[in-house]
């Protein structure tokens, strides 16, 4: 049991799926834009809905979206660009200026097109924002995969006979992957962003997901009346961005050795 006291009422997290039904997506119009009280410290949003709970849930959706799609763009957009990198020649060139194709389409327009063309769901979701992705992925990879592989345990690895795979793998990539680290911590910020976006836009995460765009989506009806159900999640959303970037920041500066000097 893990008892926590949110204003008057106490909550036994322990139980996360009562919390949900109870708190998150069941309704009850009697409190209905309810303002935030003791009872309810966030207030309630349209449906009488705990928007305490809703975002806190929606902090889940949006935190594990943005990092799964950060991953998925980062993995294939990193094998790309460390093949590109480290083959160069008519291998590097035709793997970049089908990044660069991608890369002049807006990513977006490109999201919005995959998810009305597959659905809206989680999975279509983590496609349409992971594919936009990979192509600044590609590029930082391979620019630090160019300046690792004239190392000299890089020649020494090819000297003992070791294959370009184990190579790429063992020797080049784990070198090279600073900047994708800082890259990519400054990405999910981004994914958040447009996840939030496309949801309030109805092609994201659907209610009644406590999403933090789609929750500001269902609230700007009632910006007038009820201040609380727009206001909220939208610091929730700052909060977030800002807490990532700052962590993007000082990863940059911990990881770059011209900083350190």
């Amino acid at each position: 049991m893990i008892l926590v006291s949110v204003g008057t009422i106490v909550y036994d997290l322990a139980d996360g799926r009562e919390l949900y039904n109870k708190y998150v997506i069941t309704q009850n119009l009697r409190l209905k834009l309810a303002k935030p009280s003791m009872e309810h410290i966030f207030g309630c949003d349209e449906y009488g809905r705990d928007l305490f709970f809703r975002v806190i849930w929606g902090t889940r959706y949006s935190l594990f979206a943005g990092m799964a799609c950060i991953v998925l763009a980062a993995f294939f957009g990193g094998v790309l660009g460390a093949i590109a990198g480290f083959y160069g020649g008519r291998v590097d060139n035709v793997i970049m200026r089908c990044m660069d194709v991608m890369m002049a389409i807006p990513s977006m327009v490109l999201a919005m097109a995959i998810v009305a063309a597959l659905g809206a769901n989680m999975r279509n979701l983590l496609v349409a924002l992971a594919i936009p992705g990979v192509p600044k992925y590609a590029r930082v990879l391979r620019s630090s995969v160019m300046t690792v592989k004239g190392s000299e345990f890089v020649e020494a690895a090819r000297a003992v006979g070791a294959s370009d795979g184990l190579i790429i793998r063992r020797y080049i990539v784990p070198n090279a992957l600073s900047p994708v680290i800082v890259q990519a911590t400054l990405g999910v910020s981004n994914a958040i962003l447009s996840i939030a976006g496309l949801s309030f836009l109805g092609l994201g995460i659907r209610p009644p997901a406590p999403e933090w765009g789609s929750i500001l989506s269902s609230a700007r009806m009632y910006m007038r009346d009820a201040w609380h159900i727009s206001v909220i999640p939208g610091l929730a959303i700052m909060l977030c961005i800002l807490s990532l970037n700052l962590l993007g920041d000082g990863l940059r500066d911990a990881l770059d050795p011209k900083l350190k000097k």
